[in-house]
């Protein structure tokens, strides 16, 4: 057996890659035109009415530069609207319009449906611990990480 079988960098980028293609096939089979990073854009602009793109950045654990581009799709396709901040004419508050809220509801039982299909697999206390272990293995190396999670 090779010895990357059984390091966990690699079993945790086999279970994105899985991650990543069962999402975008389940909300593309049902007509969704939507990525995970801008599925989570969406979930992070609904919670924070207004946040700019920096703390999107921060709040959803990406480079400033890839939500640059997740920000520009989004309101190319009128699910975000960008404001010039009252407090600072610099920054772009992001708010998301009448057909990203929308989306996003429909969205959301796909997803949490194919939560459910990637950890098919174990069962429900397996999940929890998974869970619970993989939380906490991510929470110990989030500031090793290129775009650490930080939620203010």
């Amino acid at each position: 057996m090779l010895e990357i079988f059984e390091m966990p960098s690699h079993l945790v980028r086999r279970l994105n890659q899985a991650s990543v293609s069962m999402f975008m096939e389940e909300t593309g089979k049902r007509g969704y035109d939507l990525t995970p990073v801008q599925y989570g854009a969406l979930i992070a602009i609904s919670d924070r009415p207004g946040l700019d793109q920096a703390t999107l950045a921060n709040h959803i654990a990406y480079d400033r530069v890839t939500i640059g581009g997740v920000v520009d799709r989004l309101v190319q396709k009128k699910f975000v609207r960008r404001e010039i901040s009252a407090t600072d004419r610099r920054a772009r508050e992001l708010y998301l319009t009448e057909t990203g809220s929308k989306i996003l509801e429909e969205v959301r039982p796909i997803v949490r449906d194919t939560q459910e299909l990637l950890l098919q697999g174990l069962d429900t206390d397996e999940r929890i611990l998974f869970m619970r272990m993989l939380r906490k293995a991510a929470d110990a190396v989030n500031e090793r990480s290129r775009a650490p999670l930080r939620i203010t």
